[in-house]
């Protein structure tokens, strides 16, 4: 069944059930801020693609508590999960592949993770711009032959998305995450965040003080995207009560 609500997609998908499939093959596995929500409200169809999304951002965690209670922050960053990746890669002996940011900080970023993890199997790296849709096509092709166990995809929402998912159309069978800003924070050294600032969950705060563009995502669109998810929540509740009542009107 095809669901069309930004709320039943969510219930379905950050089912934390699921989280076992982190390392299984054919899986693509993607993360929700508030940011994104505004995204990913308009375009469910696109993140039904995906096998599993993971919440991002303490403020939407707390939020989705009001739709399931069994939810924690997920961030693929070195607070999170990309270490767990890292480490399950080195163990297993799979090979993994990174695509995102500027060709200059991908550089730099790749230095710091082989410094970092000097085991880590890096299979191919490459920046996240494309001068056309032949060049995105044919990077596509080519990453489905060198065929990594895992790639890490950070372009930011919606186009990292599409990637994923435009790979595993052609073919490819390995477990895919996006990582919005883990390769351009990464660049400047493996730990991007203080201890303090990760432990009292003040990311964010540091974040603008690190990019002070990202202060009106903070300020305006952050808020935007809490109010529209507690409508969304009301609006899916009175659909359901409407749809109980109408079937119950019918028996």
């Amino acid at each position: 069944m095809e669901l069309n609500n930004s709320i039943d997609v969510l219930k379905k998908k950050i089912n934390y059930k699921n989280i076992d499939i982190l390392h299984k093959k054919n899986k693509i596995i993607t993360f929700l801020n508030p940011y994104s929500y505004l995204f990913f409200r308009k375009n469910t169809k696109l993140f039904q693609n995906f096998n599993l999304i993971l919440i991002d951002g303490i403020s939407l965690v707390i939020l989705c508590k009001i739709i399931t209670s069994k939810i924690i922050r997920y961030s693929f960053d070195m607070t999170s999960i990309a270490p767990i990746v890292f480490n399950y890669c080195i163990s297993n002996k799979k090979s993994i592949y990174f695509i995102g940011s500027r060709e200059k900080t991908i550089n730099n970023f790749i230095g710091v993770i082989k410094d970092g993890f000097p085991d880590l199997e890096i299979i191919g790296f490459r920046n996240g711009y494309f001068e056309n849709e032949f060049e995105r096509e044919n990077t596509i092709k080519q990453i489905s032959q060198v065929n990594p166990d895992v790639i890490i995809v950070g372009m930011g929402t919606p186009y990292q998305e599409e990637f994923l998912i435009d790979l595993k159309k052609v073919g490819w069978q390995g477990t895919g995450y996006t990582c919005g800003g883990f390769i351009h924070q990464t660049a400047q050294g493996l730990i991007y965040y203080p201890y303090l600032i990760n432990k009292f969950n003040l990311r964010w705060l540091y974040r603008i003080y690190k990019e002070p563009k990202l202060l009106k995502r903070y300020l305006f669109y952050y808020p935007l995207s809490f109010l529209l998810f507690l409508y969304d929540v009301l609006i899916n509740v009175l659909k359901k009560n409407i749809n109980l009542f109408i079937g119950h009107k019918c028996s």
